[in-house]
């Protein structure tokens, strides 16, 4: 009898037209599926523990950040040093071609004591120089912020001049020096 009595009172309740329009269908659904939720044992607690990462979570993606950085910084600071070295030779070997340009107009190399800022301005003595060869009133200098060296008539066989970089360091221990890079 109370089976008969729930299921009438649903129906009615389910005619009545202003209810729905009032409340709305959905509002009546989300109302009915979060009375189910919360109906469960710790229905709310599970909502909760859904939000957010666990500290586990948090500490695995920590490590696994770490591993990466301690495998990969090594690999990426060996590639900038060899880039320094490259950007090195690059510019020693353009500078040479400067001085090949300068000994052009000029029939010579500097003198060592002139060195390269002969380059810029004009040397005492001099009557062909067309610069400056170089922009810029300041000379260039190596990957490391070290000037580079500039030695006519060359220490070295089978060369004019020396024109060299002193290397990360900034000492050579001599023209064999193997941090120091040469011009080829």
């Amino acid at each position: 009898m109370q089976l008969a009595r729930i299921g009438v009172q649903q129906k009615a309740y389910f005619k009545q037209p202003d209810h729905l329009e009032r409340r709305g269908i959905r509002h009546w659904r989300e109302t009915a599926a979060l009375r189910r939720i919360s109906a469960r044992p710790g229905g709310d607690r599970d909502r909760r523990q859904e939000r957010g990462f666990t500290l586990l979570e948090l500490l695995v993606v920590l490590a696994i950040l770490g591993l990466l950085v301690g495998l990969v910084a090594p690999a990426a600071l060996r590639q900038l040093g060899s880039a320094k070295e490259k950007i090195a030779h690059q510019s020693i070997e353009r500078l040479a071609t400067v001085l090949d340009m300068f000994k052009l107009d000029v029939g010579r190399y500097p003198t060592t004591e002139q060195g390269l800022q002969a380059l810029i301005t004009p040397p005492t003595g001099v009557s062909r120089w067309s610069g400056p060869y170089l922009k810029g009133d300041k000379l260039p200098e190596d990957p490391w912020g070290h000037p580079f060296v500039y030695r006519s008539p060359s220490q070295r066989p089978n060369h004019e001049f020396d024109l060299y970089s002193l290397g990360p360091n900034g000492q050579a221990a001599g023209p064999g020096d193997a941090s120091a890079i040469y011009n080829e």
